[in-house]
């Protein structure tokens, strides 16, 4: 994909070139492009934020109108939730590798359950919700991008290595079963603002290289060729070694606007393209890694994106009291993964000569694709490697009319999306090499094959108001009725064929209160539902349980999830500070969990296990001064199961005949009850600058141990340190040092066998996925 991806770089790179000469003969220039009065929500200015190159900014408005922000600003004081924002100044600053990553050191209860090892397929979680690449996972998060929520339709998944870091403008985490942002919203939502040539004129580059092989390179360019004509274009380039054993990983990414203004309208035309190539090798045994930190278990698990997007969005003010605001937009992905795992097919017993695969009914002889008996085979056993191939293209639209009056505004939108997914997948026989790479063998498993359209039909009628019912009081009441359809059409049979469809009203109440000074306090209480996904749906057999993402078997619907959020704090400031003290609590119904079942660790099946709660504290402190900056975000986090039950873990040592009780009380795995993030940057002088940042983390119960019976995994405290140096107007160089302390640790951990491949002395059930040894990368900064 490296020779497509150049070609587009040199493209735009001419068209650049192009649009900057005839800048030059309009007597206009990328630095006075600057001046251009942009009309957009933020217009207005804001206050100065303070630590403003660590922790989350803190601005007059956020855009939080709208299935997405396609609307008016609010001023920040008048939300009730503790919504957390970001800039592309403080990201950069950070020193962070993505948006992931940034929300990771920074953002009050976002943690980060590394299961993949791969340092851009990372499992998000905010307060107990996930947005993750990984399928098999009950994903809580909308994530959005200019207005175009960028879930995966197949499985609702974020691939966080799809969205071009070098390109955000700002982002805004806004927490709660908000029913404005639609769908999977039932933790929250991550609202992404792109860079244009208005607001981020002239040119940037950095460059850095250092441990595990890592090379990483941007460049961004943007202006105006007029006051009503802006363009930016921003390319990046990431390539390592990995630190594990046989972990590489490749990514591009390339993001171009085009912006169009004139004294009442606005219009942008982005396109994003990615390409991805990563190798994730995942969770290895405990007495693996105490012999090598950076031994894998079974490899290859290599991950292959293309991503193409292409986003049109406006904004028209009608008159000083009604405004519009839309967008469309089309999506087209392309993932392709390649798993290299140990096998659980065997010779039968009772067959002799052939290969036989367990279960309840007892031993069952294994076909091929043609129906024939699969004979025995040393280059058959050992391993499998499962494929997938998921196509998926999206296209939709949202359209919104805001009236604003003198004490508030009242906003009416609609939004509907049109998912077209082709999913296939297979398993070959193979065996394992020295290496424990999957060699294959030639031969599929019948059953194992997957052929499946689904289409997904989503749509969204909402409202909104805010009122200011006195001046320190304000009111804010929402609305949204969503509608899902989803169509599945099996092309090898027709036990998969299905028509599933899922309504519901969404509401949602808040209020805030000035309380005179800078203390302020708010509440709310909202509502927000996730139908279940194609993949959800066509994988909840808990007799037959499924290999993610590589087999489907025809199963009962699935209810869709509904959660309930309660949200109550403070918030104040001092001069060069401000602080926030807040409880919340979400109650999701008919709860949608992967319950892993079988001998492998990725095997399992969907299924509804009732209620679960997600509870907790959060404080947050923040200072600014000449030279300081500093940040302190403690959460307190209670997440747990809300009925009894009972679930299928094997491998789990406290299992009795393969099964473990689920209990009320019982923690939701992977997630820990405390998380204590810190962080500063001092100037040293007028060229010298020191920062670093350290998050804390209590243990999590492992997956596979919904019931909490066996002993978790422990909890980690990691050092990162950062060093600027600014060599002039135009540079500066600089050094970030991850995991100073070289701590070993785990944030995501499942039970598996591990004795049929590596021998009997690897007895230990425990997988874990390692977190990244100390590291060290060296780069420069250049800005014209």
């Amino acid at each position: 994909m490296l020779p497509r991806f150049a070609v587009a770089v040199t493209a735009l790179c001419l068209v650049t070139q192009a649009l900057s000469q005839t800048t030059a003969r309009d007597g206009g220039s990328a630095a006075n492009a600057g001046a251009v009065s942009r009309p957009t929500a933020r217009d207005g200015g804001s206050a100065p934020v303070a630590g403003a190159s660590l922790g989350p900014a803190d601005p007059d408005t956020i855009d939080v109108i709208g299935v997405t922000p396609l609307g008016s600003g609010i001023d920040a004081n008048r939300l009730p939730s503790n919504a957390q924002t970001a800039t592309a100044e403080q990201i950069r600053e950070q020193g962070a590798l993505d948006l992931s990553d940034f929300m990771r050191r920074n953002l009050s209860s976002v943690f980060v359950n590394e299961a993949q090892s791969n340092p851009l397929q990372p499992d998000l979680q905010f307060r107990g919700f996930v947005g993750s690449p990984v399928l098999g996972l009950p994903q809580g998060l909308a994530v959005y991008q200019d207005g175009v929520r960028i879930n995966e339709p197949f499985g609702d998944t974020v691939n966080w290595a799809l969205i071009p870091e070098s390109a955000i403008d700002r982002v805004t985490l806004l927490p709660g079963a908000s029913p404005l942002f639609g769908l999977n919203a039932l933790g929250g939502a991550i609202a992404i603002d792109t860079k244009n040539g208005f607001t981020n004129p002239g040119t940037r580059a950095e460059i850095l290289a250092g441990s595990f092989g890592r090379v990483e390179a941007q460049v961004e360019t943007g202006g105006a060729m007029s006051d009503r004509l802006s363009w930016f274009v921003t390319a990046s380039h990431f390539d390592e070694d990995g630190w594990r054993d046989y972990s590489p990983s490749r990514a591009n990414q390339l993001f171009a606007n085009l912006g169009l203004v004139d004294d009442t309208s606005t219009v942008d035309v982005s396109l994003t393209y990615a390409d991805t190539d990563l190798i994730g090798n995942g969770a290895a045994p405990e007495d693996l890694l105490e012999i090598d930190r950076g031994a894998i278990f079974t490899r290859p698990d290599q991950t292959r994106n293309e991503l193409v997007m292409f986003a049109v969005t406006g904004s028209s003010k009608l008159s000083d009291t009604l405004s519009l605001t839309g967008n469309l937009y089309v999506r087209s992905s392309d993932i392709r993964t390649l798993n290299g795992d140990n096998s659980d097919f065997a010779e039968c017993e009772n067959t002799p000569g052939f290969l036989c695969e367990g279960g309840n009914g007892g031993e069952q002889v294994l076909l091929d694709e043609n129906g024939d008996a699969i004979e025995e085979n040393d280059e058959l056993e050992g391993a499998t490697l499962n494929r997938s191939s998921t196509k998926q293209n999206t296209g939709g639209f949202g359209l919104q009319a805001a009236w604003h009056t003198g004490r508030g505004e009242i906003a009416l939108g609609l939004a509907h999306d049109r998912s077209e997914v082709e999913f296939a997948s297979s398993t070959e026989l193979g065996s394992l090499d020295a290496t424990r790479f999957a060699v294959p063998g030639g031969v599929f498993v019948g059953d194992a094959l997957t052929g499946l359209d689904a289409s997904t039909d989503n749509t969204g009628v909402y409202a909104t108001a805010t009122f200011g019912l006195t001046d320190a009081l304000t009111l804010t009441l929402s609305g949204r009725y969503n509608r899902t359809e989803v169509d599945l059409e099996d092309h090898l049979g027709d036990e998969l064929n299905g028509n599933h469809t899922f309504e519901r009203f969404n509401p949602a109440i808040g209020l805030t209160a000035k309380l005179g000074g800078d203390l302020a306090f708010y509440a709310s209480y909202s509502e927000a539902n996730r139908a279940p996904s194609p993949v959800e749906l066509t994988c909840a057999d808990e007799g037959d349980p499924c290999r993610l993402p590589n087999a489907f078997v025809a199963d009962p619907p699935l209810k869709q999830v509904v959660a309930k959020t309660f949200e109550a704090g403070f918030r104040g400031g001092w001069s060069g500070g401000r602080w926030h003290a807040g409880l919340f609590h979400t109650v999701n119904e008919d709860d949608i969990l992967f319950v892993s079942a079988g001998e492998l660790t990725n095997e399992g099946f969907f299924d509804n296990v009732g209620e679960t709660r997600r509870q907790g504290l959060e404080l947050s402190l923040a200072g600014e001064g000449e030279r300081l900056q500093w940040f302190v975000n403690y959460t307190a986090l209670d997440a747990t199961f809300r009925e009894e039950f009972e679930v299928a873990s094997p491998n789990n040592p406290a299992a009795d005949d393969g099964v473990i009780p689920v209990e009320p009380g019982d923690r939701l795995p992977l997630v820990p009850k405390s998380l204590l993030k810190g962080g500063m940057s001092v100037a040293l002088g007028e060229r010298l600058r020191l920062g670093g940042d350290v998050i804390a983390s209590s243990g999590a119960p492992f997956r596979g141990d919904e019931g909490n019976l066996v002993e978790e995994l422990d909890g980690y405290a990691l050092l990162n340190l950062r060093l600027q140096y600014r060599l002039g107007a135009h540079a500066e160089v600089f050094l970030n040092l991850d995991n100073v302390l070289d701590e070993q640790y785990a944030t995501f951990g499942v039970f598996g066998n591990a004795k049929d491949v590596l021998g009997d002395d690897f007895d230990a059930p425990q997988f874990v996925s390692p977190g990244s040894p100390r590291a060290a990368w060296l780069g420069v900064r250049m800005q014209f």
